[in-house]
């Protein structure tokens, strides 16, 4: 069976992005039709980006307390036989100031990166389970940018400083969920995590810089250890590439680490072509 998933990992500043457009552009040129989605995609088929969580009878509670936007947030959920799941970003997107900032902030609350791990780990298995469903009908291959292994332990180490075991688990279930795809995992690999991510904050805007640091050291693991600033973010990557080292040697999918260190454009892009021709064709 051809591949039908290939998922590019990394920590931040080591190239995903570069490495996931790469792939796109490669794979278009080898004549395989297929389908980018990167960080933040509102429409991504597995993970959710801006969607908040809500029992039926939560959500019925919200349309009864926001009865005049009622009919805007019908449009925009997927209701299914474990929740509404509401497309906030979209709706501000679509209807911007005319949603009240109390219904935004109520929504956001909900948002499913936003909730306890015990109930956010189930909805995301069961996503998956459902793209899954529906990538095994068609012949295109997707190309998923750091949802399958930064997003798990973005919520489960960094937000809830959950155990190793619990992140690891968590991310050993997906892989056992996406094997029928006959995923390729590219792992983009850095020498020096401190330049690539000084490289990355001082490429990005400031209030990426400023969230970013404030994520990784203002929630569980970062307050945990008592880490602060552009070094405790530091302290906090080396941690979660440890932690990402130790998932990736366990996964039993085909998998190729890519070091980007040199950050040469055409030496990364022959090296993904050697990839195509190895692992895909």
């Amino acid at each position: 069976m051809s591949t039908k998933l290939i998922l590019v990992e990394g920590l931040p500043g080591s190239g995903k992005s570069t490495t996931a457009h790469l792939m796109h552009e490669l794979l278009k040129e080898h004549h395989i039709q297929n389908e980018l989605f990167s960080e933040g995609n509102l429409n991504h088929p597995a993970d959710f980006e801006g969607v908040a969580y809500y029992t039926t009878d939560e959500f019925k509670e919200l349309l009864s307390v926001n009865a005049e936007h009622a009919t805007v947030l019908k449009e925009n959920t997927d209701l299914k036989v474990n929740g509404a799941f509401v497309s906030y970003q979209k709706i501000i997107e679509i209807y911007q100031s005319n949603i009240p900032k109390d219904l935004y902030d109520k929504l956001a609350k909900n948002d499913i990166y936003e909730l306890p791990l015990d109930l956010h780990i189930p909805l995301m298995l069961n996503s998956w389970k459902e793209f899954v469903q529906q990538a095994l009908k068609n012949n295109k291959t997707y190309i998923f940018e750091c949802c399958f292994i930064q997003n798990p332990i973005t919520i489960g180490m960094i937000k809830y400083n959950a155990s190793s075991k619990i992140v690891s688990d968590y991310i050993l279930q997906l892989a056992k969920i996406i094997e029928s795809l006959n995923p390729l995992l590219i792992y983009v690999d850095q020498e020096n995590l401190r330049a690539s991510f000084e490289k990355a904050y001082n490429e990005r805007d400031n209030s990426w810089s400023k969230g970013f640091i404030d994520y990784y050291t203002n929630q569980g693991y970062g307050k945990a250890h008592d880490y602060s600033g552009v070094e405790g973010t530091v302290k906090v990557l080396e941690a979660r590439k440890l932690l990402e080292k130790e998932i990736v040697d366990k996964i039993a999918l085909k998998k190729v680490k890519v070091d980007n260190s040199s950050y040469d454009l055409t030496q990364h892009r022959t090296l993904l072509e050697e990839i195509i021709k190895e692992r895909l064709n």
